[in-house]
Order: structure tokens, then C-alpha cells, then sequence
């Protein structure tokens, strides 16, 4: 299998044992799962489905970002507890999961639940000389990781700028650089706080991960998995403190998914025309969706339109119909060809367009009963039609 590595920027062969250890980024429970979270999702479930269909078994870890700088406000905005709104918020997640057929993740580690590890982390980076306090916050020093950027590829003023788009604040004069990152910070009067040696508080965004990921699949893992936009500076962050404690690659491959966008204007819940699951779970089959997101590549940003549901829900109206009259097998040309297509940079497009063309030759020509393996090849792209 062939995927396009981030830190390399070239698509790559996969070089795996047996057992895969993924981990990809998860949600922040403070509002529905929408679009951009299935199309991220899906990019993962396809893989992992592909490398089992080769023989591995795949340990996919996917954390629950319960406390950070976005579900505080929200929470209290709606006047609740954060942990209240995290839960009902996963329990919508999940369920629109299970609906998209998703595999289920190993492990599921919460943020609030990591905190020791999290600490534990902080103290062997104030050990190894990587961090500083200023005005009661722990901060990492990027200057003792100096190969910081690796990931991203970027300028130091592209970085800047995407940081102070994406949680960070280059612009205090707190911090010594820039791009330092918070570790540990105090907590405001009503947002939840936890003892620590770093004083009362709670953790910063990148550490979170970086903890809950180790303490689950260890310090080096094989593929990790997350939206692009994630890529600075939440991974470029990750790795730097990772990689500082133990002096080993933080994860041998870094995958990708594009973000998606709204009949052109960004997706966003700040303007309001977020798509959600559960709404589209309404007007079309779940099985439809996926087809829906497999006609945009994982790596490219795309806009949805709101004709595409229903196309889909026609297209699989259509592979029902063709597999309804043929004596189904579990191996042919359409497989070979549809494991072709993923195993090339996860061309899922590609295998769509194979399962759609080889269901309206068999309706072409319904006279005949035909074997086909059309729906053990659309079951391996988690569309599951008998």
C-alpha cells in the first residue's frame, strides 16, 4: 500500500509488520459531527480495512479532546458542566459512527482521564531543559528542539501566522519565542483545574495528545492520522515534545485528510453552515454518504453541495439493484482493480467509479444471471449491500 507521507511530501510505500499501531486525532466533543469529521474519518477506516484485507491487524487509537480552549466556552455559553456537553456531544459521535459503518476505535482515551500522563510528560521535558515558566505558564522552547518545522515544511512567518489562527498566541510577550506552546496554564475562576507541580491549572492542547498517544501505543508508533489542518500546529507540536523526551521518531508515517467546505465558503460553526450527520442520516442512507465522500480524494479540499446526497443515494440505489440479481463471489477482476486503486494513495474515487461502472454493465445486460463480486468489493469500502 502507497500513501502520501506529509513529513516526506511524496507518496510512499508502506512498510509494515503485522501489527499496525495507528492513531488518529479525535474529536472535540462541542457540537455534532459534520461533514469534515466523516470525510476525516473515513480516509482512516479505509485504510485500516484495506490493511487487513493484506493481512495486518490494526490497533487504531482515537483520543476525546474533553478539555481544551474550545468546549470550556461553549459549555459555558450553554450554561453546563464540560463534561456534560462531552458526553452527550460522543454520544451523537458515536452514533453517527456506527450509522457510516465505521470501525470502532481500540481505544478511546479522554483528555480529563490522561491528566497523570500528561504531567508525567511536562516533567521529563522540564528535566531534559525544554521548558520555562512565565506568568504562572509552562511553556515549551522550541529553540531546544531544533529541528522544529519538519512536518509542516514551513516558513517561520507562515507559522506564525497559522498559530495565531489555530490556539496559539505568537504575539505575547510571555513567551520567549513565538512559537513556544503552552504545556500547563492556569485555569480562569470556573474552568476545571487539577494540582500539579507546575502549579494549580490544566493542560494546553498539543500535550494532550502527545501523552494519551504514548501512554496508549508507546513512544513510536506507525501511522498518525488526523484533519490537514491539524498539521501545524498541533502535530509539528506533538512531535517536537515527543520526540524531545525520547529521542525517537514520534510516528513513522504522517497521514492527512483534506478539510471540507460548504458550496463555497469554508465550513465552519462560526458561520453557521456546518453539514451535519445526523441531518443528512434523514435525507439519505448512511451506505450513500460514504459513497458521496469517495468521490473526492482524502487529500484534496473539496466543496459539498447539497445535490451530491441525493446522486449518491441514486448511485447506491443502483450497486442494491445490480447485486440483487447476480450470484455473488468473494474474488474477481473488480476486486483486484478495487485493491489496486486503494492500495494507490488511497484512491477511493477511483474504486468507486469501478463499483458504479461494473454495476451498470451487469444491469446492462440483466438477461443473464452473472457473478460478481461487486458487493464483496463494496463491502471492503465499508458499504456492506447484502
Amino acid at each position: 500500500m502507497r500513501l502520501y507521507d506529509t513529513a516526506h511530501q511524496a507518496v510512499v510505500d508502506l512498510e509494515l509488520d503485522n501489527h499496525v499501531r495507528m492513531y488518529v486525532c479525535g474529536i472535540t466533543p462541542y457540537d455534532s459531527t459534520h461533514l469534515g469529521h466523516a470525510a476525516t474519518y473515513l480516509t482512516y477506516d479505509l485504510i485500516i480495512r484495506r490493511l487487513e484485507d493484506l493481512g495486518h491487524t490494526v490497533e487504531m487509537v482515537r483520543n476525546v479532546t474533553d478539555v481544551d480552549d474550545s468546549i470550556l466556552p461553549k459549555a459555558r455559553e450553554l450554561g453546563i458542566d464540560f463534561l456534560q456537553l462531552a458526553e452527550q456531544e460522543m454520544e451523537r459521535f458515536g452514533k453517527d459512527m456506527d450509522a457510516l459503518n465505521m470501525r470502532p476505535a481500540n481505544f478511546e482515551p479522554r483528555a480529563t482521564e490522561s491528566i497523570d500522563s500528561m504531567l508525567d510528560l511536562i516533567q521529563q521535558l522540564q528535566d531534559g531543559g525544554h521548558t520555562y515558566v512565565s506568568e504562572g505558564t509552562t511553556y515549551f522552547d522550541v529553540t531546544t528542539f531544533p529541528s522544529f518545522g519538519k512536518l509542516s515544511h514551513l516558513t517561520e512567518t507562515e507559522m506564525k501566522e497559522l498559530a495565531a489562527e489555530r490556539g496559539g498566541n505568537p504575539d505575547n510577550p510571555a513567551q520567549r519565542n513565538p512559537l513556544d506552546f503552552v504545556l500547563w496554564q492556569p485555569s480562569a475562576e470556573d474552568e476545571p483545574k487539577w494540582d500539579s507541580p507546575f502549579g494549580i491549572g490544566r493542560p494546553g492542547w498539543h500535550i494532550e495528545c502527545s501523552a494519551m498517544c504514548m501512554n496508549a501505543l508507546g513512544q513510536t508508533i506507525d501511522i498518525h492520522g488526523g484533519g490537514g489542518d491539524l498539521i501545524f500546529p498541533h502535530h509539528e507540536c506533538e512531535i517536537a515534545q515527543s520526540e524531545a523526551v525520547n529521542g525517537s521518531p514520534f510516528s513513522r508515517y504522517w497521514v492527512h485528510a483534506g478539510l471540507v467546505a460548504y458550496q463555497g465558503t469554508k465550513m465552519s460553526k462560526s458561520l453557521g453552515n456546518l453539514v451535519f450527520v445526523s441531518d443528512l442520516r434523514e435525507e439519505i442512507d448512511p451506505r450513500a454518504i460514504r459513497l458521496a465522500l469517495m468521490a473526492h480524494h482524502y487529500r484534496s479540499d473539496f466543496e459539498w453541495f447539497d445535490d451530491e446526497g441525493p446522486k449518491a443515494q441514486t448511485d447506491l440505489d443502483l450497486l442494491i439493484e445490480a447485486c440483487a440479481i447476480t450470484k455473488p463471489i468473494s474474488d474477481g477482476q473488480l476486486m483486484d482493480e478495487v485493491r489496486e486503486a486503494l492500495d494507490d494513495d488511497l484512491n477511493a474515487p477511483r474504486a468507486r467509479e469501478l463499483l458504479l461502472n461494473s454495476a451498470r454493465t451487469i444491469l446492462d445486460d440483466s438477461s443473464q444471471r452473472h457473478e460478481s463480486c461487486v458487493a464483496a468489493a463494496a463491502a471492503l469500502c465499508g458499504i456492506e449491500i447484502r
